[in-house]
């Protein structure tokens, strides 16, 4: 069966466009929505990949109708391809039961892993590089002096947690850390 997917992001937008060409190139059922691209819950492309069997082909106007983000749309193709399923893409002409449309698809996949990997690397080096002048990543520590009361105004019983909280600006969460950590260390 040849399944068509079309979406807009807005309820004003309208999908007549891509519905008409998904039906031109001979789509049976086509599932159709209007919802931002960039939502995960898109209960009618989830309809569709249920419905899939092997030997169906999955059928979009243009490649960012159907897919959130390259890394999404690889998974998607990857998805389809593991369940023996072709996919078509009419404007970028990318069809995956062909060998051109495999190479093509393959060559987009590379770029986004090569994309992945230049984005690792330059993270990586932009930490060493700030390690090596000082710098130190995460969260900024807490003043020793107000952990320092918080531990004191606790050890004397007299204060509540919220209190202390209150008194000391810190979290509830912080102030069970350090008090985890000086309980350790007592050990």
């Amino acid at each position: 069966m040849i399944f068509g997917y079309a979406r807009v992001s807005t309820q004003d937008q309208n999908l007549n466009l891509q519905v008409d060409e998904l039906q031109k190139y001979g789509a049976e059922r086509i599932f159709q929505e209007k919802i931002t691209g960039t939502r995960k819950d898109r209960p009618e492309l989830e309809n569709m990949i249920q419905m899939l069997r092997e030997g169906d082909t999955v059928i979009v106007w243009k490649l960012d109708r159907i897919g959130r983000s390259i890394k999404h749309l690889i998974d998607l193709i990857e998805e389809f391809k593991n369940r023996k399923v072709n996919f078509v893409s009419i404007k970028e002409n990318i069809d995956t039961s062909t060998a051109t449309g495999k190479l093509i698809f393959n060559i987009f996949a590379s770029l986004a892993e090569f994309e992945r990997d230049i984005i690792a690397e330059r993270t990586k080096a932009g930490l060493t590089a700030a390690r090596a002048r000082g710098k130190r990543g995460g969260r900024p520590s807490k003043k020793k002096d107000k952990v320092a009361l918080a531990l004191k105004m606790y050890d004397s019983k007299q204060y509540t947690v919220n209190e202390i909280v209150e008194a000391t600006s810190l979290s509830r969460t912080t102030l069970y850390r350090y008090l985890n950590q000086s309980q350790r260390d007592k050990l």
